[in-house]
């Protein structure tokens, strides 16, 4: 008897998120699980083929899951451009948030969070104080996309301690354990650090620790930005894997890298850190996005002491002569060691206040220095004092033979580290927002051959979704909620570059989350089926 479904995707070739051979197939979904995964032995016409009230014709497309952002900021964006459309036009329906440390909640002050965030270019709709009140803001915006969240190590920190440089007394240490137990039981997904960011950074591996336990209990996922990623990167890496080891928490470690020339090739000896941990038990894994520069905010590149109380102790010490002198003289010891002024390049400001220096964007330190007839670590100061200490940098530091080595390990997955959710606006974002799952496909995949689709797929789906343990995404499967993406293996790519990164990827052809239809002949649709998971 023929079976009418809502959809029916038929002739596609079908990747299923597991690293499986592809294989050809008809995909039927009802309401908002797939009901039917019916293998065919060749495209065309089948023999009492199901109806539906929608039917697509997938000849020569793949049909895998929709693709999951394993580490993404669109806490700090998605309520400000909630279609998501460049998660959407490059196949991601599921993002977890609130990596490296930094969320929106808990807070008393959520003035204080866009302003210490000021280089996410924090869009907020809403009020809250807590991970639950967040959600319902979330929910109230219908997003695009699915969002997970998690709870920030350095937004803890700075709601019980401050902002200053000293050790949590006992009754902190056990109130910031009573907020990821509070965040936990309110939903969020995992637990995040960003060792390389101040307040986080003032921490010792034994408050981390304590910390990691608490979410070990909890049942999260504990994210970490490593507290260094250039010349003491292993040490930092086993210092992750020494919490993980403690405290008994799963431990995904951040977009995996090395920066800087002196540093590259460490990323083979902290794969190895992570197979050694792996065989001795640990839950140990980690995330890459496909890319030889990072983007972050410049303020993390001074020294501890310069954002002892925040941005506006930064700013204090900016004003005078010689507080200024120390913190630019802090910046230029790292010069030739663990950061390039040649490749330091603003991307984004805050509106000018002391000075206007928006000519900067698109600019590296050096540049600016010369142009301004100083040297690198002033022109810093002075891009920060003429924008109010809010300053993204793209930061060109890593070897593309690193990249490729960490893309293909199999614990790693895919992650786009990335923000922006709108197709166009103001300054040059890094493109992984718009184009990370493609370049993947389209570079690595198609190009380049340093994966194969159907391991590249399983890095964007089935090990992300392990990692975040969604028991029903991830998988083409029968019974599993129909979040597709269809997409052309031959011209998916990313069109985003650094000069020019305003360019949405091309070659998805259809998302769906729940079985609604988002992207349709690659095009957005209007439909914001997304959820809080």
């Amino acid at each position: 008897m023929t079976v009418t479904f809502d959809l029916l995707i038929t002739n596609a070739t079908v990747i299923d998120g597991t690293g499986a051979p592809r294989f050809l197939a008809d995909v039927a979904v009802t309401g908002e699980r797939i009901a039917e995964v019916r293998r065919v032995t060749a495209a065309g016409p089948v023999p009492d083929r199901p109806t539906a009230e929608r039917v697509i014709d997938a000849s020569g497309l793949v049909l895998s899951p929709g693709f999951i952002d394993l580490h993404s900021h669109a806490d700090f964006s998605i309520q400000g451009h909630p279609q998501a459309t460049t998660q959407l036009m490059q196949g991601v329906t599921t993002a977890l948030t609130g990596n490296c440390g930094s969320t929106p909640f808990p807070t008393r002050d959520l003035e204080l969070i866009r302003q210490e965030n000021a280089h996410l270019s924090p869009d907020f709709d809403g009020d809250w104080t807590d991970a639950a009140g967040f959600h319902r803001a979330l929910t109230g915006v219908s997003p695009g996309i699915n969002i997970a969240t998690q709870v920030g190590f350095s937004s803890i920190r700075a709601h019980i301690v401050g902002l200053e440089n000293r050790a949590p007394s006992p009754a902190e240490l056990a109130a910031m354990q009573d907020e990821i137990r509070r965040a936990a039981d309110q939903g969020v997904r995992g637990f995040s650090s960003g060792l390389i960011y101040t307040p986080g950074s003032y921490c010792t591996p034994a408050e981390i620790a304590a910390l990691a336990r608490t979410a070990a209990e909890c049942g999260l996922l504990y994210s970490t930005h490593i507290r260094n990623e250039s010349f003491t990167m292993i040490e930092a890496v086993d210092e992750a894997i020494r919490a993980a080891e403690d405290s008994g928490v799963r431990l995904e470690i951040s977009h995996l890298k090395a920066m800087g020339p002196e540093n590259w090739g460490a990323p083979a000896r902290a794969l190895e850190r992570i197979d050694a941990a792996r065989a001795r038990g640990l839950d140990v894994a980690a995330d890459v996005y496909p890319y030889t520069a990072s983007s972050t905010r410049l303020t993390s590149r001074l020294p501890d002491f310069a954002m002892d109380g925040g941005k506006d102790e930064l700013l204090r010490l900016l004003a005078s002569p010689g507080d200024r002198a120390r913190v630019a003289q802090g910046l230029a010891a790292r010069f030739g060691r663990d950061v390039d002024p040649d490749g330091i390049v603003i991307a984004e400001l805050a509106p000018a206040g002391a000075e206007d220096l928006s000519w900067t964007i698109g600019h590296s330190l050096t540049e600016i220095g010369e142009r301004l007839g100083t040297d690198p670590a002033e022109a810093a100061m002075r891009v920060l004092a003429g924008h109010d200490a809010s300053v993204a940098i793209v930061n060109h530091a890593m070897h593309p033979d690193d990249v490729a080595a960490v893309l293909q390990h199999p614990w790693v997955s895919v992650a786009s580290d990335g923000w922006t959710m709108q197709p166009r606006g103001a300054g040059k974002p890094h493109p992984r927002s718009f184009g990370t799952f493609a370049r993947v496909l389209g570079h690595y995949v198609r190009e380049q051959g340093v994966l194969s689709l159907e391991e590249a797929v399983r890095k964007m789906t089935g090990l992300p979704a392990e990692r975040l343990r969604l028991a029903d995404r991830g998988r083409v499967a029968a019974g599993w909620i129909a979040d597709l993406s269809l997409f052309d293996p031959a011209t998916v790519t990313d069109r985003s570059t650094f000069d020019d990164p305003w360019q949405l990827a091309t070659g998805v052809r259809a998302v769906f989350l729940g079985g609604r239809a988002a992207v349709l002949d690659g095009a957005l649709t209007g439909v914001r089926a997304g959820r809080v998971l």
